[in-house]
């Protein structure tokens, strides 16, 4: 599918900076806008979907931490939480970890010196119910149209891809 097919009326890139997309690479600065507007509906969904499974009041933060915990059923370490989500301010994942016990979706241990979190049965159970949800209402619908999945696996490697350039540019930023 080519970016013409997406933006027919021919009138340029679509862009939230048009002063960010006048460099060499406006087709970036497109794929940021889509960005933006993917990450914003992709939180928007988490926090919806697992409302509807039951918890209530959980950031999209949280969510990801909740399946991260319950990723293969092994408990895992703060540091390793952290890495897989790219997550700098572990802070942060601490306060969604603490989220999570109060709700009785994890509970947390110790390897040695350093804490682990490890899923409960109820956390169990609500990643359960949010994967039924997230089938009937998002893959359900996706499974009828023309998606071509071997794409959206390209797609998804490509933003791996970016993600280290993206990483790679910030450390570069912060030594300025």
């Amino acid at each position: 599918m080519s970016a013409k097919s997406l933006n027919p009326s021919g009138i340029g890139p679509i862009v939230s900076s048009a002063h960010l997309a006048e460099g060499a690479l406006p087709a970036l600065s497109e794929f940021e806008f889509g960005l933006i507007l993917a990450s914003h509906a992709f939180h928007r969904w988490m926090m919806r979907c697992i409302a509807a499974a039951g918890v209530p009041d959980l950031s999209a933060l949280d969510v990801l931490i909740l399946h991260t915990v319950n990723h293969r059923g092994r408990a895992k370490r703060l540091a390793d939480i952290c890495l897989v989500l790219s997550i700098e301010e572990t802070h942060l994942v601490s306060y969604g970890v603490k989220k999570l016990q109060g709700a009785g979706l994890v509970t947390s241990g110790r390897a040695g010196k350093e804490k682990t979190v490890e899923i409960t049965g109820k956390g169990r159970d609500i990643c359960k119910k949010y994967r039924e949800i997230r089938d009937k209402l998002l893959i359900g619908p996706l499974s009828t149209t023309t998606l071509d999945r071997e794409q959206l696996s390209e797609i998804a490697a490509m933003m791996r891809a970016l993600s280290g350039h993206y990483d790679q540019a910030a450390r570069a930023a912060a030594s300025l």
